[in-house]
Protein backbone atom coordinates (compact mmCIF):
# COMPACT_ATOMS: atom_id res chain seq x y z
CA UNK A 1 0.00 0.00 0.00
CA UNK A 2 2.62 2.33 0.90
CA UNK A 3 4.25 1.95 -2.74
CA UNK A 4 0.35 3.15 -4.55
CA UNK A 5 1.53 7.08 -4.38
CA UNK A 6 4.83 6.47 -6.11
CA UNK A 7 3.07 4.36 -8.95
CA UNK A 8 0.52 7.41 -9.58
CA UNK A 9 3.33 9.67 -9.65
CA UNK A 10 5.68 8.04 -11.76
CA UNK A 11 2.48 7.03 -14.25
CA UNK A 12 1.50 10.90 -14.09
CA UNK A 13 4.78 11.95 -15.18
CA UNK A 14 5.30 9.60 -17.83
CA UNK A 15 1.85 10.11 -19.04
CA UNK A 16 2.81 14.28 -18.46
CA UNK A 17 5.58 13.96 -20.56
CA UNK A 18 4.34 12.03 -23.27
CA UNK A 19 1.51 14.59 -23.38
CA UNK A 20 3.63 17.73 -23.31
CA UNK A 21 5.67 16.38 -26.40
CA UNK A 22 2.83 16.01 -28.62
CA UNK A 23 1.09 19.04 -27.70
CA UNK A 24 4.17 20.86 -28.33
CA UNK A 25 4.31 18.94 -31.40
CA UNK A 26 1.02 19.87 -32.68
CA UNK A 27 1.39 23.48 -30.98
CA UNK A 28 4.73 24.05 -33.32
CA UNK A 29 3.11 22.65 -36.22
CA UNK A 30 -0.43 25.13 -35.87
CA UNK A 31 2.20 27.86 -35.34
CA UNK A 32 4.26 27.61 -37.94
CA UNK A 33 0.89 27.03 -40.34
CA UNK A 34 -0.61 30.26 -38.97
CA UNK A 35 2.94 32.57 -38.82
CA UNK A 36 2.73 31.66 -42.94
CA UNK A 37 -0.71 32.17 -43.04
CA UNK A 38 -0.53 35.83 -41.34
CA UNK A 39 2.73 37.15 -42.70
CA UNK A 40 2.77 35.22 -46.40
CA UNK A 41 6.67 34.04 -45.06
CA UNK A 42 7.79 30.94 -43.49
CA UNK A 43 8.59 31.37 -39.85
CA UNK A 44 12.43 32.21 -39.18
CA UNK A 45 14.43 29.13 -38.93
CA UNK A 46 17.22 31.01 -37.21
CA UNK A 47 15.64 33.79 -34.61
CA UNK A 48 19.61 34.99 -34.06
CA UNK A 49 20.62 35.39 -38.01
CA UNK A 50 21.39 39.01 -38.24
CA UNK A 51 20.12 39.37 -41.48
CA UNK A 52 15.85 38.94 -39.80
CA UNK A 53 14.42 42.22 -38.29
CA UNK A 54 14.48 42.21 -34.80
CA UNK A 55 10.73 42.75 -34.53
CA UNK A 56 9.88 39.47 -36.83
CA UNK A 57 12.14 37.36 -34.60
CA UNK A 58 10.79 38.88 -31.48
CA UNK A 59 7.06 38.70 -33.01
CA UNK A 60 7.84 35.32 -33.91
CA UNK A 61 9.57 34.14 -30.06
CA UNK A 62 6.74 35.73 -28.24
CA UNK A 63 3.89 33.91 -30.46
CA UNK A 64 5.78 30.25 -30.47
CA UNK A 65 6.46 31.32 -26.62
CA UNK A 66 2.61 31.64 -25.78
CA UNK A 67 1.54 29.20 -27.87
CA UNK A 68 3.94 26.39 -26.30
CA UNK A 69 2.92 27.48 -23.12
CA UNK A 70 -0.35 27.67 -23.85
CA UNK A 71 -0.62 24.51 -25.64
CA UNK A 72 1.34 22.62 -22.42
CA UNK A 73 -1.35 23.36 -19.81
CA UNK A 74 -4.32 22.93 -21.63
CA UNK A 75 -2.76 19.17 -22.30
CA UNK A 76 -1.66 18.58 -18.98
CA UNK A 77 -4.74 19.93 -17.61
CA UNK A 78 -6.61 17.54 -19.58
CA UNK A 79 -4.34 14.67 -19.36
CA UNK A 80 -4.59 15.07 -15.46
CA UNK A 81 -8.30 15.24 -15.30
CA UNK A 82 -8.57 12.06 -17.32
CA UNK A 83 -5.95 10.41 -15.32
CA UNK A 84 -7.49 11.72 -12.28
CA UNK A 85 -10.92 10.57 -12.89
CA UNK A 86 -9.49 7.02 -14.21
CA UNK A 87 -7.44 6.49 -10.64
CA UNK A 88 -10.88 7.53 -8.73
CA UNK A 89 -12.94 5.27 -10.36
CA UNK A 90 -10.36 2.49 -9.55
CA UNK A 91 -10.22 3.46 -5.95
CA UNK A 92 -14.00 3.71 -5.29
CA UNK A 93 -14.77 0.42 -7.52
Amino acid sequence: MADKPEKNELAWRLVGGVVAMGAGFAARKVIEFGWTKATGKRPPANVDDPELRLAEALGFAVVMGVGMEVARILAMRTAHRRLYHRVVRKVTA
